[in-house]
């Protein structure tokens, strides 16, 4: 089972690369991946049913037969579970995957633009759908259910130039994901209601939970069937799917009929054995569901265009088996896991004869398609018999279907008027059905009058093979419907049992449903016949409530309000965003602590010893001189007076990692600001701020009392042993080493340090989206393409004697200096070298790097880590900019910023999958002991290998932070410098 999961990934993950070889042949290898699974499928089916008919004895959803450990701490869990009711679904998605993509490598060309992404995505989709019905974890499910959300956004945006399909996508996108997010809330509050999130475990269950959690659950399950009924396009979220016809017809045979619309449908199904009796279930299922196959039906008699025909077809279809299939009976689910195998059927095949349609005649109109079936009788074969079964026509598979759901309901309108009305429902959308198939029929392939013979150019077997397949499937399963009734059988049977069991036939005699089926042809086709009275009596009637106007409407209106905030809050003024945090932050606690009473208590220390005092007034200096400064370097450096000071501080309480730690990124952040003040005003200039002097002033006193008393507060309220006490014992024996801070950082919350490195990573990429235009990686010429001592050259023009002077010296230095390391420190002007600079730097850039792999390799035992070490080596990679100039950072980093980013967080994601397949949990470390004989026994922690990546990640934050505020802002200012002077200077590389 995730052998085949893993496959569909991975070769999704390949498929551009091949689409490149093979350009569409490529789709025949993509289809081969699902097809090889529905083998797989289809071997090893007896077996999924005998462990349902295991689990009716033991338990009923037994558990799943492949689990995997994730967070125990937070009870997640990768748990997969293949039961008839997920290998029903998987028959449609493996096997309509594997025809659809297929039938792809006749409708594309190939010079189609992005058919590589398109191929990747689409079989990716097939990978998410088959994730998405074997979770048997909710977490799991709702990542699965998100990915098909954002590839269904992609696919339906795949003619990106068109205005039309970026709508549909965003609506098809803001819809799903608004109905993800409400589920994501009821699968939250169902886990942490059952304690678990395995979902099997939670429905053997639910009497329990509905006992004890019953009010709670109901409004779980009511959440969860908004994500459903948002996915299946149910009445009032029907609008997203006729909207995501503007993608390919392919990602329509799939998604929309075949894969991604029954996720829902497949979330009611999976749920109703076990909560159709909550509160809110037969409310919310069985309105939206006839409403939305009355509407469905309703509006797809007036459409023009043969794929909007199938499309709200669907629609009705959707809300038809979401109807059946949400009822909670056994004879509802045999009869609507059965309808749902037919739709699939017969609805991907007719996508993908209107596929055929446009591509051959270029048009889908069926006010200009006339003559098709003359041109075309092999596909007219095709799409008739499948929109016979659509219309329930026997003896199609779509008539079996259609029988049990009469079946059923016929006995539930014996059983009071909520059954009856049912009925009536279904039999009224199904006269719909019958007429909208006539429709499409009449629509795509007939002769009209006034209407030339459309042009059709002939159709290729290959291209017609997946259609004919579907069409030849729901002909022959109508002929054996009891193998595909003990196929549903175990699902049907976690329901009770019925006093009247439905079996699936092509005759089941002379059936009050039979009689209902006959008028159901009927009146469907005098719908059809009259066409023209009822197009103008739907003209005149408005909608009560049109959908689609009311999102637009909401989105019109969030985005006005948007606007409107955006104006009063985003000014573009610093001091109004601190003043409005800073107030915040100060006033809801403050007004917390008042009402509770909360105050310090205990006896409060000033300072444990004199260098605490010396050095607490200092940070106090310097803090006063920053409010003070006139000049902005000042400003900075005062600043970095008291990031210094905490340093210090660090370092007196014991501490030197931290101390450590704060002096190399205190530093670091010096110098950005450094290299950014260079291009601003070097006075702070008069007070032009939003915020007047006094109220800053008041914030700022306010909000660090507050802070100061909630922090006093709760340390002389602790009652317990801090947590902190354990950690040295945690750390030396879970972690391996001395270090705690390191440890805790690799190790016992390395989550935590995946998520810091990865905000480092989008931090770095923010900072060079704002700096660079160009790619940050583009390094096209080298030092050794520059002319030496020409890169920030000053104007000789006007010069006084002292400068000509300097210059004179400055330029007999650089020919009489042989620098062999520091080679493109010989592009800079003589008068911006400096030879103390030079000479330090040779001495120590060296020593930085391998102090730097010191800290990295020795910080699991003493003071250091990744975070330092990369910190150290950017320092270095820093000095020798300084002394050199942006060729020589160049050349001191041949690896882009980008890249070395990159490959940290690669590094660190491997580091934490490599446990699992040795059978360990993710971010699991290993402690590996062995002798080098004479030089000792030495020990080496996995968790070494993630703090490379914090490593590697850090330098190349540093990196990108000297490119973007160093070597970009130097070639702008030589840029400058350039236009205002008549000798050459170098811009970007050379000379002029």
């Amino acid at each position: 089972m995730l052998l085949v999961l893993i496959s569909l990934f991975a070769v999704a993950l390949l498929a551009p690369l091949i689409f490149r070889v093979m350009r569409r042949a490529t789709f025949y290898v993509l289809a081969a991946v699902p097809a090889m699974g529905f083998i797989w499928l289809l071997a090893n089916f007896p077996s999924f049913i005998h462990a349902d008919q295991k689990a009716l004895i033991d338990a009923p959803n037994a558990p799943p037969s492949e689990v995997f450990e994730w967070v125990s701490v937070l009870k997640l869990e990768l748990a997969f579970r293949m039961d008839a009711l997920s290998a029903i679904l998987c028959i449609l998605i493996l096997g309509v995957g594997a025809l659809v993509l297929f039938y792809c490598a006749r409708y594309f060309k190939d010079n189609e633009p992005n058919i590589g992404t398109f191929g990747a995505q689409l079989l990716a989709f097939a990978g998410a759908m088959f994730g998405l019905v074997t979770a048997d974890d909710l977490i799991v499910l709702f990542i699965f259910w998100e990915i098909t959300t954002i590839l269904s956004y992609l696919l339906i945006g795949y003619a990106r130039e068109r205005i039309f399909a970026r709508r549909s996508a965003h609506q098809a996108l803001i819809v799903t994901t608004f109905g993800g997010l409400v589920m994501l809330a009821g699968l939250v509050i169902l886990g942490q209601s059952a304690e678990t999130y395995r979902i099997s475990t939670i429905l053997s269950r639910a009497p329990e939970l509905m006992n004890t959690h019953g009010p709670l659950l109901d409004i779980a399950i009511l959440l969860i069937l908004v994500g459903a009924v948002s996915k299946s396009a149910l009445v009032p979220f029907h609008f997203w799917l006729p909207g995501a016809m503007a993608a390919p017809t392919p990602v329509s045979a799939y998604l929309h009929a075949a894969a991604m619309v029954k996720a829902g449908v497949y979330l009611v199904a999976r749920l109703a054995p076990s909560f159709s009796e909550t509160q809110y279930w037969h409310l919310t299922v069985l309105t939206l569901g006839l409403w939305t196959m009355l509407v469905g039906g309703w509006r797809a008699l007036r459409q023009t265009d043969i794929k909007l025909v199938l499309a709200y077809g669907t629609v009705s279809q959707l809300g038809f088996l979401i109807l059946v299939v949400g009822s909670g009976s056994a004879n509802a689910a045999m009869a609507g896991i059965a309808l749902m195998l037919a739709h699939g059927l017969f609805k991907a095949a007719l996508f993908l004869v209107v596929g055929i349609i446009d591509h051959q005649a270029g048009t889908r109109d069926l006010r200009e398609l006339s003559g098709l079936w003359r041109k075309a009788p092999k596909l007219f074969v095709v799409a008739f018999l499948s929109a016979a079964s659509m219309a329930a026509v026997p003896p199609m598979y779509g008539f079996v279907a259609k029988e049990a759901v009469y079946e059923t309901f016929v006995h539930e309108a014996s059983t009071g008027p909520l059954g009856l009305i049912m009925l009536i429902g279904i039999v009224a959308g199904s006269m719909l059905t019958v007429a909208y198939s006539a429709r499409f029929m009449w629509g795509g392939f007939a002769t009209k009058k006034d209407v030339l013979p459309t042009k059709f150019k002939p159709v290729p077997w290959l291209f017609l093979l997946s259609p004919a397949i579907l069409t030849v499937f729901t002909v022959v399963m109508a002929f054996i419907p009891g193998v595909f009734e003990d196929i549903i059988k175990p699902y049907a049977s976690l329901f009770p049992a019925s006093d009247h069991p439905i079996h699936l036939g092509l005759w089941q005699g002379f059936t009050v449903a039979f009689w209902l089926s006959l008028l159901t042809l009927a009146v469907g086709a005098l719908l059809f016949f009259l066409r023209d009275g009822v197009n103008s009596w739907q003209d005149k009637l408005y909608p009560l409530l049109d959908a689609e106007k009311f999102y637009r409407l909401t989105i019109g209106g969030l985005d006005e309000v948007a606007v409107w905030v955006t104006g009063r809050t985003q000014r573009g003024q610093l001091s109004f965003y601190l003043v409005i945090i800073l107030m915040v932050a100060a006033v809801a606690p403050g007004i917390v602590m008042l009402r509770l009473g909360i105050a310090p208590l205990g006896n409060i220390t000033g300072f444990d010893s004199p260098a605490q005092l010396i050095i607490g007034a200092c940070v106090a200096v310097g803090a006063f001189a920053a409010i003070l400064a006139n000049k902005r370097f000042l400003a900075v450096l005062m600043v970095s007076v008291t990031g210094y000071g905490m340093s210090i501080f660090f370092a007196l309480q014991g501490a030197p990692d931290l101390a450590l730690t704060q002096l190399l990124v205190e530093t670091i952040t010096l110098v950005a600001f450094v290299l950014a003040l260079r291009v601003l005003p070097p006075e702070l200039g008069s007070n032009n701020s939003a915020i007047p002097k006094v109220m800053r002033i008041v914030v700022s006193v306010l909000f660090s009392a507050v802070i100061i008393i909630a922090t006093i507060a709760a340390m002389s309220a602790r009652v317990h042993a801090p947590v902190s006490l354990e950690f040295p014992q945690l750390a030396y024996e879970g972690g391996n080493g001395k270090n705690v801070v390191n440890v805790a950082l690799v190790d016992l919350r390395v989550w935590d340090t995946f998520g810091e490195i990865s905000v480092l990573a989008a931090a770095a990429t923010g900072v060079a989206s704002l700096i660079f235009v160009m790619n940050r990686g583009d390094r096209k010429r080298r030092a050794s393409d520059v002319e030496p001592g020409v890169v920030g050259r000053v104007r000789k023009h006007g010069a006084s004697k002292e400068q000509a002077a300097a210059l004179s010296v400055a330029q007999g230095f650089m020919n009489s200096t042989s620098d062999e390391w520091l080679l493109a420190g010989r592009t800079l002007a003589p008068e911006r070298r400096s030879i103390i600079f030079e000479v330090v730097t040779r001495l120590i850039f060296h020593t930085m790097i391998l102090a730097s792999l010191y800290l990295l390799l020795a910080g699991h035992n003493a003071p250091g880590g990744g975070f330092a070490g990369g910190l150290l080596a950017g320092l270095a990679l820093t000095v020798r900019y300084l002394a050199g100039g942006r060729f020589e950072l160049a050349e001191a980093s041949r690896v882009s910023p980008g890249t070395l980013l990159g490959v940290g967080i690669a590094i660190a994601v491997i580091s934490g999958l490599a446990p699992l397949f040795f059978g360990g949990q993710v971010f699991e470390t290993t402690a590996l002991e062995f002798s080098l004989g004479i030089f000792g026994e030495h020990k080496f922690v996995t968790s070494t290998i993630f703090d490379i990546g914090v490593y590697i990640v850090v330098l190349g934050l540093v990196m990108d932070v000297l490119s973007s505020l160093g070597s970009e802002i130097d070639m702008r200012l030589d840029k400058e410098a350039g236009k205002t002077s008549s000798n050459p200077i170098v811009t970007s590389g050379g000379s002029k």
